[in-house]
């Protein structure tokens, strides 16, 4: 998926937040899916270095149809792109800019999601075939660097902001009022163990600090 498509399909999200499930186990991979999709999710990512990823992204892509985007993060070789599509999934996110993988997703069709925290990361990702920049680690890639970025990557390029986001609607239009265009959630929205009860109720605060952030 090109940049411009990406930010097509991202500009039409009411909630543009991608629900990264870390540790998340295929016991409760659907139901998982179920809470984020009902709380306005439409991107869920289910890291690699969770236990059984390729089975939870299958029974999630399964039971997400068409009404989401569901794929793999921590992406890290060529063979780990091959078996997330071949589970179905369609997203391939990573903490790293590795032209080749970028390149072999672009090749098998699916959106390609590269850690970068530099513009020479940036701009090397895009000349892969990026479809989208996530700004990694949002600790270090502050909202003055995401302005930063912005001076110079082309504006159809969607820039996520990853790691340390939080509920809180004053982070969030800080960040999109240099320009970044959504957030990557991790720990803040879920943790390995967490009860689905939890889940919702971490969604529902997210969604609610995104209409704060958003209005």
């Amino acid at each position: 998926m090109t940049p411009n498509t990406f930010m097509t399909h991202w500009r039409l999200e009411s909630l543009p937040l991608v629900a990264i499930l870390r540790g998340i186990t295929p016991a409760h991979a659907c139901e998982a899916a179920e809470i984020l999709l009902s709380n306005g999710f439409h991107w869920l990512e289910v890291p690699l270095n969770s236990p059984e990823p390729y089975e939870s992204i299958r029974l999630m892509r399964k039971a997400v149809g068409e009404r989401g985007w569901v794929g793999a993060g921590t992406v890290l070789t060529l063979d780990q792109v091959d078996r997330v599509a071949e589970c179905g999934g369609q997203l391939i996110i990573s903490p790293n800019c590795d032209p080749d993988v970028i390149r072999h997703t672009e090749k098998c069709g699916l959106v390609s999601m590269p850690g970068v925290m530099t513009p020479s990361e940036a701009f090397s990702a895009l000349a892969a075939g990026a479809s989208a920049l996530k700004l990694f680690p949002a600790e270090h890639v502050t909202p003055a660097v995401t302005k930063a970025f912005r001076a110079v990557v082309p504006g159809d390029v969607a820039c996520l902001p990853v790691g340390g986001i939080q509920p809180d609607a004053a982070q969030m239009r800080a960040y999109l009022h240099a320009g970044a265009n959504g957030f990557g959630l991790g720990g803040g929205l879920y943790q390995a163990g967490m009860t689905m009860n939890a889940l919702r109720e971490r969604a529902q605060a997210y969604r609610q600090a995104w209409r704060e952030c958003a209005e």
